[in-house]
């Protein structure tokens, strides 16, 4: 029982010394990437083409005409005919399908230029990881999404950010 216990004593006390040499880290590699300087160019220059300003006031306009239909047929609700009824209704959904379509549009082209960041950056991200984890001396390095909780000095994001933008001037 005796050398039972010591045994136990020695392991405990070994995995203890791992773990005080042991550095853990938490990084978002897919934040930092969209919060490049490069990432927000894209963006901007993406919301600066005609296309994606045509069809984001069409998408504007669409829903302030969906608001304007909503209040008129609110202030009439009392006064309506079924017909009348009928008909609002049929233009309501008329817009609201108008809606979808120009938000799946929309939708798809932001989820294009995501793509196209993350083709050009990713191993921009990952060589600059490599190089934080080298540097920091960190042992284990987890994905942001997988922690429950970790305290902000354990987050290497905001150095990966700046890392990465000095990569891509």
């Amino acid at each position: 029982m005796k050398r039972f216990l010591t045994v136990v004593t020695c392991v405990f006390l070994f995995n203890a010394s791992v773990l005080a040499e042991s550095k853990i880290a938490v990084v978002d590699v897919a934040r930092a990437i969209f919060s490049t300087e490069v990432a927000k160019k894209r963006q901007e220059e993406l919301q600066g083409t005609s296309e994606f300003s045509s069809q984001q006031a069409k998408y504007d306009s669409l829903g302030a005409d969906m608001k304007a239909l909503q209040k008129e047929v609110e202030g009439k609700a009392m006064t309506l005919s079924q017909e009348q009824a009928a008909d609002y209704k049929k233009r309501m959904e008329y817009l609201r399908a108008d809606v979808e379509l120009v938000s799946r549009k929309l939708q798809a082209e932001i989820k294009d230029l995501q793509n196209r960041i993350m083709q050009e950056l990713q191993p921009k991200a990952l060589e600059a990881v490599k190089e934080l984890v080298t540097e920091e001396k960190i042992t284990l390095l987890l994905q942001r999404e997988a922690v429950i909780s970790a305290s902000p000095d354990m987050d290497l994001t905001s150095k990966l950010i700046d890392r990465m933008n000095k990569k891509t001037q």
